[in-house]
């Protein structure tokens, strides 16, 4: 990416787009199992992780790994000499590439919505890592722009590709649980030292092999700094920390099974508990209770200090659906045991970036339903979101459903 300041950023970037870019919002369609050529917008440990994947399946897949951009050129090189694909600095060169069907957008969250944007302007179909964007006023954005094309953007909540949470919708909505009252689902890690603190590379030189200024883009404007680099999950200008990089991963199944959408309210609580003393602006700790129009309520639980697990539970009226590594388990209440069997659901599909990324290939070529769609990325963020602004402002936080946007309860 080319170097440039915030306020280029904020004030020119459409003019500069426009020029850079070719207006083509309209995807080119591939012809039936025609060959799909993918664009990777950021080459760091996720991004090495989709490529290895995309490697691995590319006959199979009919794909090809054709671009790679970042702008640490250590992992430019080390993505280039993996994939054999053209190198790009600037991710803007890379979305003016008529070759390229799709892009593969594992930046930091703060970047999503930009890319988002500017390759949906460009004609490319796109797999996004989760959260689709920063906030929820950008992911209606983003929302817009695809519904107005015919784009095919695929968010990336990977567990949406192992059909429990649908199948489990099924029985939702026929009423074999009765009314779902409570979900739970948690999310837990546990770190010695420090928390999510990755390792430092020393060969990082700003101004010479890394451009800080495009990679900090909109962001608040400051001097490099190695640990908002490497862990920048930490950090609240480029990162939602728990709610974003692991919430949203299980409250989206939560949505998926019970068919929700927007949230009535949410509260979030926690704090830096253990790790009293580390540079972490995000909580260590964080538990969120969110509210549905006439239920349920979603409890979402995490800490980064002890990684005992929570089970995966539907509590309904007549019975507990519990989600388990092979699929899930329907088990009645004692009021209803008689009347109800044990029901046991083996799943087929898994949380694999391949099946998610096969998916879309799917979605490409033959308009087929994407497991993870933009909408379903955006009430996933809203939840989020909402639980997050309550834990930072202490405050109770409400879905306004005329504007469209979080607000005080």
């Amino acid at each position: 990416m080319a170097s440039f300041s915030r306020r280029q950023f904020v004030g020119a970037a459409g003019a500069a787009l426009t020029a850079s870019i070719p207006a083509r919002s309209a995807a080119q369609v591939p012809k039936a199992g025609g060959k799909l050529r993918i664009g990777v917008i950021g080459c760091g440990g996720m991004a090495n992780g989709h490529m290895r994947g995309l490697l691995r399946t590319k006959e199979q897949d009919n794909i090809e790994i054709a671009a790679v951009c970042d702008v640490y050129k250590k992992r430019l090189d080390a993505a280039a000499t993996l994939t054999g694909a053209k190198a790009y600095k600037d991710y803007r060169e890379l979305l003016a590439n008529k070759d390229i069907d799709y892009v593969l957008i594992a930046t930091p969250e703060h970047w999503h919505y930009q890319m988002a944007v500017d390759a949906i302007d460009a004609g490319k179909h796109i797999y996004c890592e989760k959260p689709m964007t920063q906030t929820v006023e950008q992911a209606k954005k983003v929302v817009a722009k695809v519904k107005a094309s015919n784009i095919k953007m695929q968010v990336g909540v990977q567990g949406m590709s192992d059909d429990s949470y649908e199948t489990a919708y099924k029985y939702v909505k026929d009423g074999v649980l009765g009314k779902i009252v409570v979900a739970q689902i948690d999310y837990s890690r546990n770190h010695i030292g420090d928390f999510w603190e990755y390792a430092q590379d020393n060969d990082v030189r700003p101004g010479e092999n890394l451009d800080w200024k495009a990679w900090l883009g909109s962001a608040p404007k400051r001097p490099y700094d190695p640990d908002r680099f490497f862990s920048w999950r930490r950090y609240f200008d480029y990162s939602g920390g728990i709610a974003t990089d692991l919430f949203i991963h299980r409250v989206t199944r939560i949505i998926k099974a019970c068919g929700l959408t927007y949230p009535e309210r949410a509260v979030g609580t926690g704090g830096k508990f253990e790790f009293t003393e580390s540079a972490a602006e995000i909580p260590d700790t964080l538990n969120l209770i969110v509210e549905y129009p006439g239920g349920p309520d979603v409890l979402l639980i995490s800490s980064m200090a002890n990684d005992t697990a929570v089970d995966h539970l539907l509590r309904g009226h007549k019975a507990t659906l519990q989600f388990t590594r092979t699929g899930f388990t329907i088990i009645p209440q004692k009021a209803f045991e008689k009347d109800m069997k044990v029901i046991v659901h083996e799943k087929s599909g898994a949380e694999s970036t391949e099946l998610h990324h096969r998916n879309l290939h799917d979605a490409i070529r033959n308009n087929a339903p994407l497991k993870c769609d933009v909408m379903l990325g955006l009430y996933g963020l809203v939840a989020c979101e909402m639980g997050l602004q309550s834990f930072r402002k202490r405050k109770y936080m409400a879905w306004d459903k005329a504007k469209e946007r979080i607000v005080r309860a």
